[in-house]
């Protein structure tokens, strides 16, 4: 049987998402941060930062699946992206590895809904046209039972990007 996979574009607080797993953009730590990081730390509440010292960090690229503690999401999937350096120091590998790493894990806790944000294109400072555009292709490229994607824009610019992608299919 082949699954469909559909993609939806939502605005807004990806903290809120009814889904089964949330992806966290994280720094290699996972001990919080700013930005998302920072947003679903506080919505998760402490258990989160007590659990993540436990897992030793997470390298770029990888990802790591904790609960979803005081959040709608049973899960989430915390990932590093790159820091952008200019495009040349594999950054656009390692962000399309994110992707697909958070949706191995995502099938690893049988979730079948996820939501991403714009992950690395916040003060990672990964130019979002080309995020969007890693992103999109890599979740269309990947493997996976999860079947309902979310792109979840905290702002219109990230939203504008996205909308251009995903009408264009």
């Amino acid at each position: 049987m082949t699954r469909r996979l559909h993609l939806h574009l939502v605005r807004g607080d990806i903290t809120t998402q009814d889904v089964d797993a949330i992806v966290n953009a994280a720094n290699s730590s996972l001990l919080g941060g700013g930005g998302v990081d920072g947003a679903i730390h506080r919505a998760a509440g402490p258990q989160l930062a007590l659990h993540c010292r436990s897992l030793g960090g997470c390298e770029t690229g990888q990802a790591k699946v904790t609960p979803g503690f005081a959040l709608q999401a049973r899960w989430i999937i915390h990932v590093v992206g790159p820091v952008w350096r200019g495009g040349s120091h594999g950054e656009p590998e390692l962000l399309a590895a994110c992707y697909r790493n958070a949706l191995a894990r995502a099938d690893e806790v049988d979730a079948r809904s996820i939501a991403f944000p714009a992950i690395s294109t916040g003060i990672y400072g990964y130019p979002l046209e080309q995020a969007t555009q890693i992103a999109v292709r890599a979740v269309r490229g990947s493997d996976t039972h999860v079947d309902d994607i979310r792109f979840v824009c905290f702002d219109r610019e990230t939203w504008d990007a996205y909308d251009t992608l995903l009408s264009n299919k």
